[in-house]
């Protein structure tokens, strides 16, 4: 058995950037869906507040990534309240 690079989307055969980049987006979309949840807001009010439609807050809840750029994301975040910050590291 294979051991785990420690990315997901590594395991399921991505290339080593685009498994980088799919578990970027799914941190970010995991992260403010539990603002949301935090929040206690629905579908309708998360939109409202993130200037986006309802069906729009349904694909991010239901981990639609492919429909979310990383910018998209980091919009939304703001918008909802948070911050975004990185770090850059070598690669192993």
């Amino acid at each position: 058995m294979k051991a785990s690079s420690q990315n997901v989307f590594e395991d399921l055969g991505f290339s080593r950037d685009e498994a980088a980049h799919l578990q970027l987006r799914a941190a970010m979309m995991n992260r403010l869906i539990a603002e949301i949840e935090r929040q206690g807001l629905t579908q309708a009010s998360a939109a409202k507040r993130m200037g986006v439609t309802q069906p729009r807050v349904s694909d991010l809840m239901r981990g639609k990534m492919h429909l979310f750029s990383i910018d998209t994301l980091v919009s939304l975040m703001w918008l909802m309240g948070l911050s975004v910050d990185f770090k850059v590291r070598k690669v192993a």
